[in-house]
């Protein structure tokens, strides 16, 4: 932000010489760049951080200064008075606002009869000292204004509006706008335009259009000035690349009360430089200010964070030169404060103490006083995610961070109680044109990692990630964002429920952990007869399964992979955080392998839980080894080979023993699931 010494002067006497202005501004957060002479005035480059959009303007710097060195700041007032006999503003011209959330306050001033010519020397000599080239009295009052107080202005030359009106709408697709720069840009339904009642005439909060700008010939002008969404106007002004000191501005949060200020002290200079006739009145749509909440300081805190004590009186006098305003007496060490409407940033007591130790001066706070600090101790969910990667890691997986947004085609939410059965939320955004969707799972952009790893000599790479999703609500505005831990292996679905299963056992888990098919709710994203549903003592945890074939076509993966999603905030309730103690076995297990042939549409789980209920008090664990279709079987059977150990931790356990658990298994099997034993 470069400012006019010359130009500071119309607010405030600076006695001081220009090299101890610019010290104590640096050392209260606005940098000093440079100095430079031009034609006698000092323009001053001072580096504006973007938490200070107050100081993006004369007022501002001059504010920030009066502040610093205790000066009193003189603020104009403008009133602009209508002339006699002047028609109202309405019957001159309207406005209609369709995007209210978009522009929350739009007002328009009239001015008829105006005189179009060179500004005066002291206008042009302002500017000039800013690097802004001059063009005509009444374009160069709205680039004035701007500079003085921060708020953007527009000045349309109201004959060449069609219907005499403006109104505030969202771009049609491919809508063509000619700007003040020459250049024509292509508009998008996701742009804020100012139209007439025809066509566009300027982007909201970027740039005005070149055929309604004002020329020699301009007798009648509108003045606009107006709040719009920040996020409209960055968004734009990167789609198009066009970027100005107004966008500069728009981009940040503005002054509220400043955007009428703005239009009368706009319709103030013109009468005074132009002439012509002021209408009666003003177009006003919106213009609600913000509450602004109260904020608690506690003298305590400052001396807590800073090292050094000062005094209440000092401390109050302080606030009072910002602009904030007391409520009530102090009350045991502690007052209450609302900040003034141009520091949108002073939200919190932390502000505020960082507000007076600005002021106060950095330089007093020592640098050898020891801060006290104490041990704070990790929640549950970063205790779990700890263990989770401990176990991953140790699993012989890489944790991998990824982008947000993914291609549409590939953002195909759980289905069931993971995910809601609605369309996954679109974004525009102008530097990524693909990944235009936030993911609803994790595994999609762990995919592509695998992939981009595969393109470069790593093909097997195996991944996992803890991250938010995004999850539509149709009865909020703003999505859900569980977070889950994904992961993608190299093999088949047996690799990734065996990290399901690892995590279980990593964590102690009390509860059930049994699987279910999915056939009647697929994943698309999984191979249709290769995933499952996990739950975990009866709910829902999550999903695995092999990667189906489209989808390894789609992110061009060679070869086959499983990919497992688990809700962590399930694992974070159930987790077992506590180091458990288990004895050693001083007891031999005795070991047993059995081959069943079921029905194909027997599942592995169904007969783990037979063996494990039929199996007796000493199975200790059961473990899936392999299956096998074909040979001497029918085309609906497949073998199921598994492996059991036995185990009494008092004594040893015999063969004849473990034989007869065995074909107690076997009789369950055969009874409950029609399986029998394989020769």
């Amino acid at each position: 932000m470069i400012v006019s010494w010359n130009w500071l002067l119309e607010y405030l006497r600076l006695e001081m010489p220009v090299d101890a202005l610019t010290e104590k501004l640096a050392l209260s957060g606005l940098n000093h760049e440079s100095t430079e002479d031009v034609g006698g005035d000092l323009a001053i480059d001072l580096e504006v951080t973007s938490n200070r959009p107050d100081c993006l303007n004369h007022l501002g710097i001059a504010r920030e200064i009066g502040v610093l060195f205790e000066l009193p700041v003189r603020y104009p007032d403008p009133r602009p008075a209508a002339g006699k006999n002047a028609k109202s503003v309405t019957s001159l011209a309207s406005v209609e606002n369709l995007e209210p959330d978009l522009c929350s306050h739009f007002t328009a001033r009239v001015i008829t009869g105006a005189t179009v010519k060179e500004s005066p020397w002291w206008l042009r000599k302002r500017l000039e000292t800013l690097g802004v080239r001059p063009i005509s009295n009444v374009v160069d009052i709205t680039n004035y204004v701007l500079f003085e107080c921060g708020q953007p202005l527009h000045a349309y030359d109201l004959g060449k509006l069609a219907g005499r009106k403006l109104v505030v709408r969202r771009g049609i697709e491919n809508e063509k706008l000619q700007a003040i720069n020459g250049k024509t840009y292509s508009m998008t339904p996701n742009m804020l335009v100012i139209a007439d009642a025809d066509k566009p005439v300027g982007l909201a909060g970027v740039m005005g259009g070149l055929e309604t700008e004002i020329s020699a010939s301009t007798r009648d002008i509108l003045i606009e000035s107006a709040r719009f969404d920040p996020i409209s106007v960055r968004t734009t002004s990167r789609a198009l690349g066009l970027f100005s000191p107004s966008s500069h501005r728009f981009e940040r949060p503005m002054d509220p009360e400043k955007t009428d200020w703005a239009s009368r002290r706009c319709a103030e200079l013109i009468l005074e430089l132009a002439g012509g006739t002021l209408a009666e009145g003003v177009i006003e749509l919106g213009g609600n200010l913000p509450k602004r909440a109260p904020i608690t300081l506690r003298l305590s805190q400052i001396s807590r964070i800073l090292g050094i004590e000062i005094p209440e009186s000092e401390v109050r006098e302080i606030l009072h030169r910002l602009g904030l305003k007391s409520h009530g007496s102090p009350v045991e060490g502690q007052s209450t404060w609302t900040s003034p409407s141009w520091r949108s940033d002073l939200e919190r007591e932390i502000d505020l103490i960082e507000e007076v130790a600005r002021v106060h001066g950095y330089h007093h706070i020592p640098e050898d006083r020891p801060v006290p600090m104490s041990v704070a101790s990790r929640t549950p969910r970063e205790r779990v995610e700890s263990g989770v990667r401990d176990t991953l890691t140790g699993a012989g997986l890489f944790e991998a961070v990824t982008f947000s947004l993914i291609a549409e085609n590939l953002s195909k939410p759980i289905p069931g109680d993971l995910a809601p059965s609605v369309a996954p939320i679109r974004i525009e955004h102008s530097s990524r044109k693909k990944e235009t969707t936030l993911r609803p799972s994790l595994v999609p952009s762990l995919l592509e990692a695998r992939a981009y790893n595969q393109a470069h000599g790593s093909p097997d790479v195996n991944l996992f990630e803890i991250a938010h999703v995004y999850l539509p609500r149709p009865d909020r505005e703003l999505p859900d964002e569980p977070v889950r831990l994904a992961a993608v292996v190299g093999g088949d679905w047996r690799q990734a429920k065996g990290l399901a299963e690892a995590l279980a056992s990593r964590f102690h888990l009390s509860g059930k952990l049994t699987t279910r098919t999915n056939a009647n709710q697929p994943w698309q994203v999984l191979a249709g007869e290769a995933q499952a549903v996990l739950e975990l003592s009866g709910k829902p945890w999550g999903i695995f399964g092999n990667v189906a074939t489209d989808t390894l076509k789609d992110i061009d993966l060679r070869l086959p992979c499983a990919a497992l999603e688990l809700d962590l905030s399930l694992l974070i309730e159930l987790a077992v955080l506590e180091p458990q103690y288990r004895r050693i076995p001083d007891q031999p297990a005795v070991t047993r392998d059995l081959s069943l042939v079921v029905s194909d549409r027997i599942l592995w789980s169904q007969i783990a839980e037979a063996a494990s209920h039929s199996a007796g008090p000493w199975l200790e664990s059961i473990e899936f080894l392999d299956d096998f279709k074909g040979g001497n079987l029918a085309s609906d059977e497949r073998s199921v080979h598994f492996g059991m150990s036995f185990r009494n931790p008092t004594r040893t356990l015999s063969g004849e023993e473990a034989d007869q658990a065995v074909a107690e298994v076997v009789r369950s099997a055969s009874q409950n699931l029609g399986a029998r034993l394989r020769q």
